[in-house]
């Protein structure tokens, strides 16, 4: 379900993107002002793949999924979307369908901003132009590794490479790495375009061999190192 806000009458604003971190208040009150405000539940379908708008949204609160739902009802998760961001600014620069849906993971405020208007800001400001770019760039780097790794690495090594993806040094112990909160085994699955049982056997698996721990939440990655040489090893035997 997806309600209207008046971002007039709180405090959001397009301030809070940093996309927009050099504008002045002024252009940035332009910007608002050009915008529609949504306050949209947690779960709802924000945009369809190969839907035909080209609006621009930016969260301003919130958490959302890009995903891709295919023919037999599976979906294949491509990338999360938090508090600054924005999506939907392929649509915006080519006028084509859209590329993946958006839908809420948590409950979101988002600014729904006219094509127009965003290729006015990306003209206008270089600084919006060279971020747009970057994050441009960012998504196909994305794309390309996922798309390799999908052509070589069998279930298991995709696992271990969305699993050193999602993780971050852990503090406690720097040869440790962590997963905090832990992905739900059905969120990694559609990462790597898999079955949630197959995620449950490789996580397992991971457990007896000593390579990762289930600590109250959080998952630990005991030997990173030894996960990305067995990657390096897959793809080379690949």
């Amino acid at each position: 379900m997806v309600r209207r806000t008046d971002p007039r009458s709180a405090r959001d604003s397009l301030a809070r993107i940093p996309l927009f971190a050099a504008l002045s208040p002024d252009e940035i009150a332009a910007l608002d002002a050009a915008c529609s405000w949504r306050r949209v539940e947690a779960g709802a379908a924000i945009i369809d793949h190969q839907d035909d708008g080209t609006d621009v949204f930016f969260v301003v609160h919130g958490h959302v999924r890009v995903m891709i739902r295919q023919p037999g009802g599976q979906s294949v998760i491509l990338r999360d979307i938090g508090d600054g961001e924005f999506f939907g600014e392929l649509a915006a620069i080519d006028g084509q369908p859209r590329s993946a849906g958006i839908q809420a993971v948590t409950a979101a405020t988002v600014a729904r901003m006219p094509a127009a208007v965003f290729r006015g800001a990306i003209h206008a400001h270089p600084s919006v132009s060279d971020q747009v770019l970057a994050l441009l760039a960012g998504q196909v780097r994305m794309l390309a590794t996922r798309v390799t790794e999908f052509s070589t690495l069998n279930v298991r090594h995709r696992l271990y490479a969305e699993l050193l993806r999602q993780s971050r040094p852990d503090p406690r112990e720097p040869a440790h790495a962590i997963i905090s909160p832990p992905p739900i085994q059905a969120d990694l699955a559609a990462r790597i375009s898999s079955h949630r049982e197959a995620v449950s056997r490789e996580l397992a698996a991971l457990t007896r061999a000593g390579l990762l721990d289930r600590r109250r939440g959080a998952l630990v990655l005991l030997d990173p190192a030894r996960l990305r040489q067995l990657v390096e090893e897959a793809y080379a035997g690949g």
